[in-house]
């Protein structure tokens, strides 16, 4: 069912190996979610048993929640915010120094239209894809199969059923791009 899982197919969740992945990953996480401040060390360690892969710099805030973390990776210095959810029954994949808000849900998994496919607990997925330098606004979700291209920022409370070009503002409920960022939005940082 793996196989089947990560493919994009249906699949079923009662699966022994399914099962062993879930029950692991929901372990570390119970672990991780109640670390201390103060115990930075031992959450980098925590991320880097659960998830697939941890660039350098990767925060994220407890509490977090996912389905089996070896389907996420997440390249360094991106900042993940409290209470975001990734369910990873696909691959979700996070680009550089992206911004993660408060309450995100990045969700890959599915479910069949077919009323009785649902009711025999068929199920399928499709990875999300996170450019480089991505923001997220706070309560942001996005749906099964969507790519959000580098640069782009994304409205709280969007939802995000489509992929985005890169270097956009979107915003609303489906989630659509406004306009494009360009040099008005430079920011002059003061000198020292």
């Amino acid at each position: 069912m793996r196989e089947r899982m990560l493919r994009g197919e249906l699949y079923r969740f009662e699966d022994p190996e399914l099962a062993a992945d879930y029950a692991r990953a929901q372990a570390l996480l119970e672990r991780y979610n109640v670390t201390r401040h103060v115990e930075q060390d031992l959450r980098d360690l925590l991320l880097r048993e659960l998830l697939g892969e941890v660039g350098e710099g990767v925060v994220i805030r407890p509490s977090f929640r996912c389905d089996y973390g070896r389907h996420i990776t997440i390249a360094a210095r991106t900042f993940v915010n409290y209470d975001c959810v990734m369910l990873d029954v696909a691959p979700i994949r996070i680009g550089v120094a992206c911004q993660i808000a408060t309450g995100v849900q990045l969700l890959t998994a599915t479910h069949p239209i077919d009323p009785e496919a649902r009711r025999l607990g068929w199920e399928s997925a499709a990875p999300i894809t996170i450019g480089d330098n991505v923001w997220l606004g706070g309560g942001a979700i996005v749906c099964p199969g969507v790519t959000i291209g580098d640069d782009t920022v994304v409205g709280a409370g969007s939802v995000v059923t489509r992929d985005l070009p890169p270097r956009v503002v979107a915003f609303g409920n489906p989630a659509r791009a406004q306009r494009t960022i360009d040099q008005h939005d430079a920011v002059i940082f003061p000198s020292s």
